[in-house]
């Protein structure tokens, strides 16, 4: 692990900028971890000795991102830096924030308010690594622990619990036993966070390669204070397969897949998940157990019952419960009942290759595809309404078993009467 970090020539400018006014300055948290890992960091921050009015005087443009604890943002093209000054954290009063802040010269007392040793060190190319808490040890050793005692950091932020876990299962790493025993006795301290930030968490979560780790949340004892219906799913039924893509809606599907669509859509919204991704986990624990289909027609009516890419979620899904069925990687031969589906992993090859065809082919599967519109049948005569959306869903049924009736001309003859308003009547 080469403690040697590439960074950025932008954040190295702005690091020598610091230097050379009389600051100390380094990359710090993150960044700094995820470099050693040899991980591409999402962004770099910055710590330095100089206060936020001292950076603003120094760089002139920065804008105030969270000047209250002492971060300004300095941008550089369309990147932003953001550069916090050394401080002391006072009393958490919500379990949360602390109350106020105090400014510091000392970067080591700056580094201890940190959660856990592996987001503590702090890095420059003048000085090299700053590891005064055992960070790179961690790394080494595959390791989550908390800077200091983990009781007081937890208690300090009850979030921090959730991101242990999450830092688990990113990384692949084990919990220290301190810090476990910590998590265990302190999940109750996340009544105090807000289920927005518990959900982008356990969405982090199921996102890292390490998905079934989620079953930590429940080993710890967590799962009553993430949502009271979270709070009843089965942590045996769930297993995630680490090589299904990384999307929301995709691995929170296969997280809820156990739960009836109703009781999935409701931990989303306890969760404050957005309407777009509880509508397609809905549909997809709806449809993971239901068979997509044999022939051609019946694929393309599951298919019209969905958006394009939800049906390919929904092949994804299926395939892998018949590849990772945790029964099935224990050596059992009997696949856990909750996990049965009516195909197999030939007919999953059967079906991505068929729907494909039919998207190739360009097959009729919405009513946006349709030959005919609402506005050829009200120009026929028919009145807007109740019976002419009943005509548009009858053709759009004839073309899904006939994709070749398609045609304007043929489906106004088909569905035409005799004269008058009753000229498109099926």
């Amino acid at each position: 692990m080469n403690a040697a970090i590439p960074v950025p020539r932008q954040a190295e400018e702005i690091i020598e900028k610091l230097n050379q006014n009389g600051f100390e300055a380094y990359v710090v948290g993150g960044c700094v971890r995820d470099s050693l890992l040899g991980r591409e960091p999402g962004d770099w921050d910055i710590t330095t000795s100089a206060r936020p009015a001292q950076v603003k005087a120094i760089f002139g443009r920065t804008i105030d991102t969270g000047i209250k604890h002492g971060t300004v943002t300095i941008m550089r093209g369309k990147t932003g830096y953001e550069v916090t000054t050394f401080r002391i954290d006072g009393i958490y009063e919500d379990g949360r924030h602390p109350k106020s802040v105090e400014f510091t010269s000392d970067l080591l007392e700056d580094l201890k308010r940190r959660d856990f040793t592996i987001n503590a060190m702090a890095y420059s190319r003048k000085t090299g690594l700053i590891d005064a808490f055992g960070g790179m040890d961690d790394l080494r050793n595959g390791r989550i622990r908390c800077v200091g005692r983990a009781e007081d950091r937890f208690t300090e932020d009850a979030l921090r619990i959730l991101r242990a876990l999450r830092f688990a299962a990113q990384l692949g790493f084990e919990i220290e036993a301190e810090t476990e025993a910590a998590v265990r006795l302190l999940a109750p301290k996340l009544v105090q966070v807000s289920r927005e930030r518990i959900q982008t968490e356990l969405t982090k979560l199921l996102l890292s390669p390490n998905p079934d780790q989620m079953r930590l949340v429940f080993a710890c004892g967590a799962e009553p204070y993430v949502s009271e219906t979270f709070a009843q799913i089965r942590p045996e039924q769930i297993a995630v397969d680490p090589q299904l893509p990384s999307r929301k809606a995709l691995r929170w599907a296969a997280f809820l897949r156990h739960e009836t669509p109703e009781a999935a859509a409701r931990i989303l919204r306890e969760l404050k998940l957005d309407n777009e991704t509880i509508a397609r986990v809905r549909l997809l624990t709806e449809w993971w157990r239901q068979p997509v289909g044999q022939t051609q027609a019946e694929i393309r009516r599951t298919m019209s019952r969905m958006l394009p890419e939800t049906c390919d979620d929904l092949l994804l899904l299926k395939e892998s419960v018949l590849r990772y069925d945790r029964g099935a990687q224990a050596g059992t031969a009997e696949i856990p009942e909750w996990d049965r589906i009516p195909e197999t992993l030939e007919d999953m090859a059967r079906l991505q290759s068929q729907t494909a065809e039919i998207r190739g082919r360009g097959d009729c599967i919405s009513l946006k595809m349709l030959a005919v519109t609402g506005q050829d049948l009200i120009r026929l005569g028919m009145r807007p309404g109740r019976e002419l959306g009943t005509t548009l869903e009858a053709m759009l049924a004839e073309v899904i078993e006939r994709p070749e009736r398609n045609t304007k001309e043929y489906l106004l003859r088909r569905f035409s009467g005799d004269a008058g308003t009753d000229c498109c009547r099926p």
